[in-house]
């Protein structure tokens, strides 16, 4: 019988991403849509290197920056006793970090286009910055946030380069259902990949169907 613990890994994995990303990524999100300087194009630039990195260099260099032997890793463990090596913290963070762009990016685009006068109108009514962002702003994006958490929580579950290289091979702790797959065509268990991999097609479908319906169902529904 297929060992399912590396599916329960992968959803823990990409629900505590996807919401990490989600409280972080709003207020960097609306602060990147106002407005353009030099200084926010580089921040941009950097938040979009996930998509264009390969994984296995980006795992590469967060296996050094976060190795208990030097530099953060080590000041980490020694001070906090945190260690992101082989972990699932570990696998966390390099999830966190890749799939940014798919969080940012979306909700981003969707600010930008909402008319100016919108806010305004609000700072007229008296409202604080705060408020018209999570009361008038944020309700008026909701296809393009559910389309961010969709595509955050999907790209979680097929990540294999950047988990592999943190997190390694660990049942239970960071074995993933990508790594899982991998290991089984590996030992020629086809069975096994078969059904870790029909899992995750299933689930990454059901998402996306859910999301396109969803969004056709708005671009239907009359403005409120």
């Amino acid at each position: 019988m297929t060992d399912l613990s590396p599916i329960w890994l992968t959803l823990k994995l990409a629900g505590i991403t996807t919401l990490l990303l989600l409280v972080a990524g709003l207020p960097v999100a609306w602060w990147l849509s106002k407005g353009r300087s030099v200084f926010k194009t580089i921040i941009e630039a950097i938040i979009t290197m996930p998509l264009v990195l390969p994984p296995s260099v980006l795992g590469f260099y967060l296996l050094l920056a976060f190795s208990p032997q030097r530099g953060v890793g080590k000041w980490l463990n020694e001070v906090f006793g945190l260690r992101f090596v082989f972990s699932f913290q570990g696998l966390v963070l390099a999830s966190f970090i890749y799939s940014i762009p798919f969080m940012i990016g979306p909700i981003k685009s969707a600010l930008q286009q909402l008319p100016a006068s919108l806010a305004q109108a609000s700072y007229t009514l008296g409202k604080s910055k705060r408020e018209t962002f999570l009361k008038v702003l944020l309700p008026n994006i909701k296809p393009s946030l559910l389309t961010a958490m969709v595509l955050t929580f999907a790209h979680t579950l097929g990540e294999f380069g950047v988990v592999l290289m943190i997190g390694g091979n660990i049942p239970n702790v960071t074995r993933v259902a990508s790594i899982a797959v991998y290991d089984s065509v590996e030992r020629m268990d086809y069975t096994s990949a078969n059904t870790y991999s029909l899992i995750l097609f299933s689930i990454t479908f059901i998402m996306v169907i859910t999301v396109f319906l969803y969004n056709k169902y708005q671009a239907k529904s009359p403005l409120e």
